[in-house]
This record gives structure tokens, C-alpha cells and sequence, in this order.
């Protein structure tokens, strides 16, 4: 089991595309491997023949652990394969029973042999009978190019029955996506009958969820961080108007890119700035020191069905609010495909979670060590508040930063939050 990603310490595997006696080259996908943050393409290292499988899909091994041998087809790796305990699982059934096997029923002839009370009855030999063996059929070979392959395994798509359109009839890449849109077509079919909006009441009083790799990694983190890290909180209220008045004005601009940005691009471009202006808080504490950075790489939180993961927006405060948009909906996306490469959730310098599509007004976030802070943002609500000594209501929005005590102090939080809230009530600051 490769170690796929800088934090991955087991992985699981979510599908063999190799199987026990299948030839190998090297570079070769030989499976798919769910990591703590994605799905990952596990790649030959040699060549030979799979010879043995010993952790079947949906199975997970540590990293290091032996979980297939590749070798030449004629090599005998029996020794290797009880040395390794000569398990098999589920999915190395079938193909190629073992030298091991062979082995196990040698040991057992003789031991029979040695036993002096046993004796044995001569067995008349059976009438020879002619063996019927079935002829497999000859596998065809498809003609399509490696990037169709690909999208029709992902699409489950069998490239098999596909139409080629390329020279000699090789499938490419719009053969397959013309399938993949013809199978998603709705059918032209009588209209179903209308569903209830109830669940329907379940025969079992409850169900056992097995732990992704993902949510085994959040658990390990979560306790990693709130408690050993002594956290404390800073919330600001943040007059939003000037900032809606921004974006709209922004958007229309981008209108004619196809792109749009939310009012989170706008708070990942007003925190970059901010902590530029605040390295104390652009840090990861480090044990024996405190590393300050001087460009601001922010982790967006994203929610995914296993759990949490935050791709990365690197160099957020130089860029424009439609590359930050682009960014992170390209980021987002790939997140919950379980796509995203290590370097794309790793490296953050500071992290954003926004629950405010949610209708959550104000909350509180778990530092993602070692990281020593991250703002959690609450919902854009129209409020009354006092100003000039009247009551008026405005757009406004909390924002509560979590701090890393052994990093940043109470006026250092402050202080960053200050100059944040100075952005994002000005905008004009940061986006000219």
C-alpha cells in the first residue's frame, strides 16, 4: 500500500483493475485507492504478472503493507506468499491457486504417510473418461484511446459496446461522451407515480455506518486540535453593505468571463490582504518555533459526503475575485469527485468555513493544525442596529476567528480582525 498523500496512513481499496493472472507493465493502473482526502490511482512500480491479491475491494491496509505480488509468471512465490501468512480474500479467489495451496496439500500427504496405524484401501482405477473442457472465448480486443477508456470507467460506461468514430474505428473521447449523455437522457417513459415525502419506516432499529478513510482522518484531526490546541474565539459584526454593493458591481463585470463570484471569494481576497497586513496570524506553530508566511495560502472548507476537506487557493491575496471564484468552484468540484491531488489540500497557511447558505448567523471552528487560525463566517442577514442614534437596518454579517494561543494573542486577533472587517466594509481597499 503506497502512501497517495502526505497524511495517508491507510488506504482502501475501491476497485482492482488488474486482476490475479493479468500480465503488468510498468505505469500500469493496477487499482483505485480511497486516501483520507481522495480517490487515487494506484500505479505498477514493475512488471510481471499479478499473481496474488490480498486485500479485495473495500478492504483497507496501512501504508507498507503488502497487498499484491507481481512477479514473473514461471517464479515460484510460494515461500513470499506464506512468509505473508497466505491469506486470500474474496476478490483473489478464482484465478490461480497457489503454490502455497499446493504446498499445504503436500504437507498434508505426508504426515498421512507417516502415520503407522493408517492404512489405506487400494481404489480401483476409474473408467477413463474423456474431459470436457470449454473453450473460453477469445477476448476482442477494443481499439480506443486512453483518455476514453478512462472517462467511460469513470462514467461506467462498457467501451465494448461503443461505436468508434475515429481512424479504424477507435474509440475517442466524443464517442464516449456522446454515450455518457445519451445514458443520462431521461427515458421517454409514463410518468412514475408521485413519491411520498416521508421516508418509509424502516424494519431495523439501527445501522452501523463503516468509517471512510476521510472521516477516520477528521476524527484523528478533530482530536489532534481542539484538544491539544488551546483555542480562543474573536467574533467582529461586519456592516456588509458596500460589499453587496461590490460584488453586484463585480459580477456584471465578470458577466461576459461566464463567471460570478460569491460573497465567500470576496472574504478568501479580504483575509489574504489582511493577514499580509498580520503575518503574526498567517503561521503555523512548529513545537520548538513559529513559522511565519509572507503570501497567504487559504484553505476553503468544502463539505463532502464523507466529511470535511479544504482545497487550497494559493497566492489568494494577488489574485482577482473571478480567479479566486474559478478557483475554488474547479476545487470544489473535484473535492466531492474525491479527484483533488495532494498538493491541492495541502499547504494552507489560514482556513475559511462559511456556513451561511446554511442560515447559520454565527458559529465557531476547530483550527486545522498547524495552522494557528481560521475565521468561520455566518450567514449576510438584514439586522436593525444603532447608528448616529438611530436605528436603521443593515446587511450584516459575523465573522468569529478561532485562535491558536501559543501563536497569536488576544490583540494580535484583533487586530487582524479589524483590518478584515475595514475590507470587507470598504472593499475598494482591496479591489483596486
Amino acid at each position: 500500500m503506497e502512501a497517495l498523500s502526505p497524511t495517508m496512513e491507510e488506504g482502501q481499496v475501491v476497485k482492482w483493475l488488474k486482476g490475479e493472472g493479468d500480465a503488468v507493465a510498468q505505469g500500469d493502473i493496477l487499482a483505485e485507492i480511497e486516501t483520507d482526502k481522495a480517490t487515487m490511482e494506484l500505479v505498477a512500480r514493475g512488471e510481471g504478472v499479478l499473481r496474488r491479491v490480498f486485500v479485495g475491494e473495500g478492504a483497507a491496509a496501512p501504508v507498507g503493507d503488502v497487498i499484491a505480488i507481481i512477479a514473473p509468471e514461471g517464479e515460484d512465490i510460494g515461500a513470499l506468499v506464506a512468509g505473508l501468512g497466505g491469506g486470500r480474500t474474496a476478490a483473489a479467489d478464482g484465478a490461480g491457486a497457489s503454490e502455497a495451496d499446493a504446498g499445504a496439500a503436500t504437507e498434508a500427504e505426508a504426515a498421512a504417510a507417516k502415520t503407522p496405524e493408517a492404512s489405506v484401501a487400494p481404489v480401483p482405477d476409474p473408467t477413463p473418461v474423456a474431459p470436457t473442457t470449454a473453450t473460453p472465448p477469445t477476448p476482442t480486443r477494443v481499439k480506443a484511446s486512453p483518455v476514453a477508456k478512462r472517462l467511460a470507467r469513470d462514467a461506467g460506461l462498457d467501451i465494448a459496446t461503443l461505436q468508434g468514430s475515429g481512424p479504424g474505428g477507435r474509440v475517442i473521447k466524443r464517442d464516449v461522451e456522446a454515450a455518457a449523455r445519451a445514458a443520462a437522457a431521461p427515458p421517454t417513459a409514463a410518468p412514475a407515480p408521485p413519491v411520498s415525502p416521508w421516508p418509509a419506516p424502516s424494519d431495523t432499529e439501527f445501522e452501523d455506518i463503516a468509517l471512510t478513510q476521510m472521516r477516520k482522518t477528521v476524527a484523528r484531526r478533530l482530536g489532534e486540535s481542539l484538544g491539544p490546541v488551546p483555542h480562543f474565539f474573536l467574533t467582529v459584526d461586519v456592516d456588509m453593505t458596500r460589499a453587496l454593493a461590490a460584488r453586484k458591481r463585480v459580477n456584471e463585470l465578470l458577466a461576459a468571463r461566464g463567471a460570478k463570484a460569491s460573497i465567500n471569494d470576496l472574504v478568501i481576497k479580504a483575509a489574504a490582504v489582511a493577514l499580509t497586513h498580520h503575518p503574526e496570524c498567517n503561521a503555523w506553530w512548529q513545537g520548538d518555533s513559529v513559522r511565519r508566511f509572507h503570501r497567504a495560502h487559504i484553505g476553503v472548507a468544502v463539505a463532502v459526503p464523507d466529511g470535511l476537506i479544504t482545497p487550497v487557493v494559493r497566492d489568494a491575496q494577488a489574485k482577482g475575485l473571478g480567479q479566486i471564484s474559478t478557483e475554488v468552484r474547479e476545487l470544489a468540484g473535484r473535492a466531492r469527485e474525491k479527484k483533488l491531488q495532494p498538493h491541492e489540500y495541502t499547504g494552507s497557511t489560514f482556513s475559511i468555513s462559511n456556513l451561511g447558505m446554511f442560515g447559520i448567523e454565527e458559529f465557531t471552528a476547530v483550527i486545522n493544525p498547524p495552522e494557528a487560525g481560521i475565521i468561520a463566517v455566518g450567514a449576510v442577514e438584514e439586522r436593525p442596529v444603532a447608528v448616529g442614534g438611530e436605528v436603521i437596518v443593515q446587511p450584516r454579517m459575523r465573522v468569529t476567528m478561532s485562535c491558536d494561543h501559543r501563536v497569536i494573542d488576544g490583540a494580535q486577533g484583533a487586530r487582524f480582525l479589524a483590518t478584515l472587517k475595514s475590507f470587507l466594509e470598504e472593499p475598494a481597499a482591496i479591489l483596486m
